[in-house]
């Protein structure tokens, strides 16, 4: 009997290579749950020019070319994990940080270990061999012919994908090196196709469409609304498919019952199901809905912020603002921390009259949770404060905002065991917190006198559903439900908020807020926009439906509305018309500020902080909310800080001040700081040039024990960069920081 030896394949370089470069990125993207036919045959089509060039390489060009792919493998799946995208070009650097290779914000380690593992067992191997020389013979002119096949493979994959365009993710249907050359590619072809093309432009780009007040339809309510009051409650991530109402009216294919007692109260209420988020991040959200504004269709200063250094009054125009002056005192209260995000300053900004955050809460929560309140707890919390506002005598409006269906997601152990995850029980856990919460609203008889708006503030998707990320919900119960349709028909979206509030209250609406009224019904389409999972999004309002991706290739779509459970394909454009969509995007998108250079936000003036006992994550225990900032290519960022100890002991704090960009520590030259102790405050100013821009810029003043602290001053500046001047970097702190 002959020995097993003698049926396996030698053991050579070229299939070392071949077990790296193909088998484990196939059994990889089958472990992670990528499956798509299309990331399959990127990885092959990749894997096997890879291999081709390599079998026959020295050791000192394989070995480079290998670590960077391995690299990038493991690169792609950590950002995908733990941000939900994939690298881009401009993220390349961060590949070579030990930092970016980790899995949570807070650097807990490598999500996919074993994915790490493998890659780092199959360099080995393949080294080994290389340096045994057990290798296959000199290859022969024919073997250059076998480049054929992978090179068939990718335009086969090109092929498809502008034939029968795919709205999976695209981590499914690329690995990262076939994304940057795609990117590569389609970058010259429209450089190419513009050079080409010196046909003029058919229209100038015109927002009017989409940033004008649109007030024209007929009223469903004569007059103004019987409410006296309006309190809008803020779901976190909750996207529209959760709600039956809303599934039913687009016809989804996604039927799964997470929220049956919302998807009820739904059937009492005018539920719009064509309800449209327009970007990520909570503060995003708020700023459209409070402020009648598109929040930025991309990844630069959240306009909420901007507003903290707005000089042309239009935090005034905010919703909360405009009620304020209307008479009502107007309240906003979420679960969390205030200091992330700067809600501690953007909510009074907004107009306000009270901002609170967790620390009003002073019953003890049902579970202890990283960002703040459990939802139960919470809404509890919230009855007590519409029973303590129905004292008063001024009419108000309240806007809450939960936490407990944000990452890492808050509920009991009961509801873990009946769900099959712990976001599919934190929703849960939602669901029968907000029953309880409006049924008693209307035991207290709140429903009777109150304009009642259930919305979220983004969506936290649903694989493999059409639009999920941009997929919000609307219901409104008002004292004259009988007046309004069960269904809103019509595009509506977060944009809309502020003028249907104002148009239910037969109010004045400032001229620059943006949007249509839920209260009147339209017979023509509107145009609205939308960017979200990197994609960026517009209905025209006469049945086309346009969305260009990471390649700035744009699609076209036929469709009634925006959410559709399916769409017919039209076919795609690049080159001029592309530049247009983006461009609109670019014009909604426009700063608040008269510049992005020479600006200066204060984060923290005399702020009283109470510290957290245990840093659970960076994000959690953040003592001030300098948060997803964009920092212009050619300028310098001067920070200064100023605390002073109120209440420590007597060992003091250590205080530790980081950085990350696109939720990735960041490492710069930033100067330790001092320990804080009584009677010895930390006084400190340091600066850094941004040669490249930075998006998605955060501050992250960290420190854990008991007590309480001032911060005094946290102003973050940016000026030009003056290439002839001699600048200084971590500058002493008696200095003044530069204006």
């Amino acid at each position: 009997m002959r020995p097993l030896s003698r049926w396996l394949p030698k053991p050579t370089a070229s299939l070392g290579l071949a077990l790296l470069l193909l088998a484990l990125p196939l059994a990889s993207r089958f472990l992670l749950g990528w499956s798509d036919p299309r990331g399959y045959v990127s990885d092959l089509a990749i894997g096997g020019l890879l291999l081709l060039f390599l079998r026959q390489r020295s050791l000192w060009l394989t070995l480079p070319v290998l670590l960077f792919w391995a690299l990038l493998s493991l690169g792609a799946a950590e950002l995908v994990s733990a941000v939900g995208r994939m690298p881009e070009a401009s993220d390349l650097h961060y590949l070579t940080d030990a930092q970016f290779l980790s899995q949570s914000t807070e650097g807990g380690g490598i999500a996919h270990p074993f994915l790490a593992l493998s890659l780092l067992l199959g360099l080995g191997i393949v080294l080994y061999l290389l340096s045994a020389r057990r290798q296959l013979p000199d290859p022969t002119r024919r073997s250059r012919y076998l480049y054929a096949a992978p090179l068939l493979l990718l335009l086969g994959h090109s092929t498809a994908s502008y034939l029968q365009p795919s709205e999976a993710d695209e981590w499914r249907q690329f690995n990262l090196p076939h994304k940057l050359l795609a990117t590569a590619v389609n970058a010259g072809q429209q450089q190419l196709d513009s050079w080409l093309d010196d046909s003029p432009v058919d229209s100038p780009v015109d927002i009017a469409g989409l940033s004008q007040l649109d007030l024209n339809g007929t009223r469903l309510i004569a007059g103004a609304g019987k409410a006296r009051n309006v309190l809008i409650i803020t779901v976190e991530g909750i996207p529209g498919a959760y709600i039956a109402a809303s599934r039913n009216a687009v016809h989804s294919s996604y039927q799964e019952n997470l929220m049956p007692k919302l998807s009820r109260w739904a059937e009492r209420a005018m539920t719009t199901p064509d309800y449209v988020l327009h970007s990520h991040q909570t503060i995003r959200g708020l700023y459209a809905m409070l402020c009648g504004d598109y929040s930025k269709l991309d990844s630069g200063t959240p306009k909420g912020v901007e507003l903290l250094n707005n000089n042309n009054q239009r935090n005034q125009q905010c919703l909360p603002a405009q009620m304020s002056g209307q008479g009502f005192s107007t309240h906003f209260l979420q679960g969390a921390g205030l200091q992330f995000m700067a809600k501690d300053k953007i909510m009074p900004r907004m107009g306000f009259n009270q901002t609170h955050g967790r620390e009003w809460f002073r019953k003890k929560p049902q579970l202890e949770f990283a960002w703040g309140m459990d939802d139960k707890s919470y809404f509890e919390g919230a009855l007590t404060y519409v029973r303590q506002l129905r004292k008063q005598q001024k009419p108000w409006m309240l806007t809450l905002l939960t936490v407990g269906t944000h990452q890492p997601y808050a509920s009991t152990d009961d509801y873990l065991a009946r769900y099959d995850s712990p976001k599919q029980a934190a929703v849960g856990y939602l669901d029968d917190a907000i029953d309880s919460f409006l049924s008693g609203l209307e035991k207290q008889g709140v429903l009777k006198d109150t304009l009642v708006i259930i919305t979220s503030d983004e969506s936290h998707g649903l694989e493999g559903v059409r639009l999920a990320s941009a997929w919000g919900f609307n219901l409104v119960l008002a004292p004259e439900q009988a007046a309004l349709p069960a269904i809103k028909p019509g595009v509506y979206g977060h944009v809309d908020l502020t003028a249907s509030i104002l148009d239910y209250f037969d109010l004045p609406v400032p001229a620059n807020i943006s949007g249509r009224s839920l209260f009147r019904d339209y017979s023509n389409g509107r145009e609205i926009m939308s960017y979200t999972n990197g994609m960026l999004r517009q209905h025209d309002g006469k049945g086309q439906f346009v969305e260009c991706n990471f390649q700035h290739v744009c699609r076209r779509y036929a469709s009634d509305g925006f959410i559709a459970d399916s769409a017919r394909y039209l076919g795609r454009f690049t080159g001029k018309q592309a530049n247009m969509v983006a461009m609109r995007a670019t014009l909604l998108d426009q700063s608040l500020l008269s510049g992005q250079l020479g600006q200066q936000y204060q984060f923290a003036k005399r702020d009283k902080v109470k510290l957290h006992e245990k840093n659970l994550d960076d994000w959690t225990a953040n003592l001030v909310g300098a948060q997803y900032l964009e920092l212009p290519q050619g300028s310098q960022t001067t920070v200064h800080l100023k605390v002073r100890a109120l209440n420590l002991d007597k060992k003091g704090l250590q205080l530790q001040l980081k950085t990350k960009e696109f939720d990735r520590d960041v490492t710069l030259d930033i100067p330790p700081l001092p320990l804080l102790t009584r009677g010895k405050p930390i006084d400190l100013s340091f600066s850094f040039d941004n040669l490249q821009a930075r998006k998605a810029f955060s501050f992250h003043l960290l420190g854990q024990g008991r007590g309480l602290i001032e911060i005094t001053d946290f102003t973050v500046t940016s000026q030009p960069l003056q290439p002839t001047a001699d600048l200084v970097t971590n500058q002493p702190a008696d200095d003044s920081p530069a204006l």
